[in-house]
């Protein structure tokens, strides 16, 4: 018969090896996993998604889409459309497009860019299957973080909601991690605080001081914020606000490349 004190041995043994190993895969995955580094906070950013050229003097961070090279010796992040399909682009992705009521295919009519799917977890880890292959790109040319656009999706139409955004958004971001690279949260001021189901690390956000919403991204993420501004009022408005604390450009609308009659670009 065993003595009490071989039976209470035996039973810290099995729960002491019971949590051990767990704690030494998880000991042996952080040791294995790519370090990942944030934009320098209030550097001089210029916003090239429309067409890569040479970045001004002083500029530190570039965002430039997945296609292009990134900017020799700068903060390069990459610009992926993850949340909807190019124009053109339909056949890519089947039964992956929303569709409505009557089975006609969802189009963000703005810029004419049909709506993917993302509202079951089977189709949120395809269209991530087609996804993660451009931010495995991003990574394998040198680029720093990735900026998925369209996360605001879910604000255009009824079809989607905000958890279905959450989620996809989640498997990017811990996709990109995996790969060494930080991750923006592209507008959608309402997720900002969000940062544990979102897994996004610092925001990149177009006409914040148009619409009053500057705070709303510093309240989440500090000074970790890049803003574009397409109106001079506008830029003026954020630079009076928030340039001293985050990265603030005007750019024209269009993103274009100097030597274009558009081309607008200034900083604070």
């Amino acid at each position: 018969m065993l003595s009490v004190n071989r039976v209470l041995s035996r039973r810290y043994v099995s729960v002491a090896a019971a949590v051990v190993v767990p704690l030494l895969a998880f000991s042996a995955a952080c040791a294995t996993a790519p370090t990942v580094s944030l934009p320098p906070a209030h550097a001089d950013f210029d916003y090239q998604i429309g067409k890569p050229y040479t970045p001004p003097p002083g500029v530190k961070v570039v965002s430039r889409d997945y296609t292009a090279s990134p900017a020799a010796g700068l903060y390069n992040i990459c610009y992926v459309n993850a949340f909807q399909a190019q124009p053109g682009a339909e056949e890519e992705w089947g039964d992956l497009l929303l569709r409505d009521a009557r089975r006609d295919i969802v189009y963000d009519e703005d810029w004419g860019e049909a709506i993917l799917d993302i509202r079951t977890d089977s189709k949120r880890q395809r269209i991530a299957a087609k996804v993660n292959p451009w931010i495995d790109t991003c990574a394998d040319k040198g680029f720093k973080a990735v900026e998925p656009d369209n996360l605001d999706t879910f604000e255009r139409t009824d079809l989607i909601s905000e958890a279905n955004a959450k989620a996809f958004i989640r498997l990017l971001s811990d996709h990109a991690h995996r790969k060494g690279l930080a991750i923006a949260q592209k507008n959608t001021l309402g997720l900002s605080t969000a940062h544990e189901e979102t897994g996004l690390d610092f925001a990149i956000t177009e006409e914040c001081g148009e619409w009053d919403e500057c705070g709303d991204y510093t309240e989440g993420f500090g000074d970790n914020v890049i803003v574009i501004e397409y109106k001079e009022q506008a830029f003026r408005k954020t630079c009076s606000g928030f340039g001293d604390r985050v990265s603030v450009v005007l750019r024209d609308l269009d993103v274009t490349a100097p030597g274009n009659n558009e081309y607008v670009r200034k900083t604070c």
